[in-house]
C-alpha cells in the first residue's frame, strides 16, 4: 500500500482549565524536515514532541504549531498584597522626603508596579498537562497518517492507469513492425535504383540489409519495458518506502521508451512512443509524493 507524503492532522485535548491544539501538515521531501512553532512552557517537551514525529513520519517536509488557550472563568493570578504594602510604605517615604504631594489614585498606581500579581506556578508544566500534549501530538499525527493513506490510495489508482496506458500503447507497436520493415527494405531499393550506373551484388545486399533490420529490431526494448511494468506495480504493493525504488523504476522505463523510439523509424510508431512518454513524465511528477 502507497503512502503519500502530503497530508495534514489536527488535535484538540481539554484539560481541566486549558484547550491544547496541535495541528501538523506535511509535504514532500527527500528527507524529514521538521519546524517546529511552540509555546515557551511547552519548549522543554519539544525533543519528546519531535522524535514522536520522526517515528511515524520518516520523511517529508513537516510542519508542527502548538497552540495552547486557557479555558477557566476564574483569573489564576492573585494581589501580592505584602508587596503592595511594601511600594507603598516607600512612596510615602519618598513624598515626605523630596517634599512632593501625596499620591490620590494609590490603586492605579500600585497594580502598575512590578510583580503585584502573581500566579500560581504560572511557567510549570504539570504532568497532567504534559500528557495532554503528546496525546494531542499523538493523535494529531495519527491523522495525518490516515490523510497520507487516503492519499496513497488515490496515487496508487493514478500509478495503475497510468502504467495500463503504457502497457496498452506498447501493444500497438507489433502491428507497425512488419510494415516497418517493408519500408525500409522498399527505400533502401528505390535509392540504389536511381544509382544506375553502379552495379550491385543482390545476395550481399540482401546481408546487409539484415544486419540494418537486426539493429532496428525493438524486442528486447519491448521485452525489458514489459518487465519494469511488471516490476513497478509489484513495489506498489511492498509495505514500505516504495517512494525512492519507484522513481528508480521510472527512470529505467525512460530509457526503455527512449531507446523504442529512436529506433522505431516510423512515424505512427514514434507517436505511440510520445504518448507512453506523456504518461511515464505523470509518474514521474507523482512519484516524488510517495514515501
Amino acid at each position: 500500500m502507497l503512502l503519500s507524503m502530503t497530508g495534514f492532522g489536527k488535535s484538540v485535548v481539554e484539560i481541566p482549565n486549558k484547550k491544547i491544539t496541535v495541528e501538523i501538515k506535511s509535504l514532500n521531501s527527500k528527507q524529514l524536515d521538521l519546524s517546529a512553532r511552540v509555546p515557551a512552557a511547552y519548549r522543554e517537551k519539544e525533543l519528546e514532541m519531535r522524535n514522536h514525529i520522526a517515528h511515524r513520519l520518516e520523511r517529508g517536509k513537516v510542519d508542527l504549531c502548538v497552540h495552547v488557550e486557557t479555558i477557566v472563568t476564574e483569573t489564576p493570578a492573585t494581589l501580592n498584597i505584602p508587596l503592595m504594602a511594601q511600594y507603598k510604605k516607600q512612596i510615602e517615604a519618598m513624598s515626605q522626603e523630596l517634599s512632593i504631594p501625596m499620591l490620590e489614585d494609590w490603586y492605579s498606581v500600585l497594580l502598575r508596579m512590578p510583580e503585584v500579581m502573581k500566579t500560581d506556578n504560572a511557567n510549570t508544566l504539570s504532568d497532567e498537562e504534559s500528557a495532554a500534549l503528546l496525546k494531542a501530538v499523538d493523535e494529531a499525527v495519527e491523522s495525518l497518517m490516515q490523510f497520507r493513506r487516503e492519499e496513497g490510495k488515490k496515487l496508487e489508482e493514478f500509478f495503475t492507469q497510468r502504467i495500463d496506458n503504457i502497457r496498452a500503447r506498447l501493444s500497438e507497436v507489433p502491428q507497425y513492425e512488419g510494415e516497418r520493415v517493408a519500408k525500409i527494405r522498399t527505400r533502401i531499393e528505390e535509392g540504389l535504383a536511381k544509382i544506375k550506373e553502379i552495379d550491385y551484388d543482390k545476395s550481399r545486399l540482401e546481408q546487409e540489409m539484415i544486419y540494418y533490420i537486426e539493429k532496428l529490431d525493438v524486442n528486447e526494448e519491448k521485452q525489458r519495458l514489459t518487465q519494469h511494468l511488471n516490476y513497478f506495480i509489484e513495489t506498489m504493493n511492498d509495505t514500505h518506502g516504495q517512494g525512492k525504488k519507484l522513481g528508480f523504476i521510472s527512470q529505467e522505463m525512460g530509457r526503455e521508451i527512449n531507446t523504442l523510439g529512436s529506433k522505431s523509424n516510423h512515424a505512427e510508431m514514434q507517436k505511440l512512443v510520445v504518448r507512453m512518454k506523456d504518461e511515464l513524465e505523470q509518474i514521474k511528477e507523482q512519484v516524488l509524493n510517495v514515501m
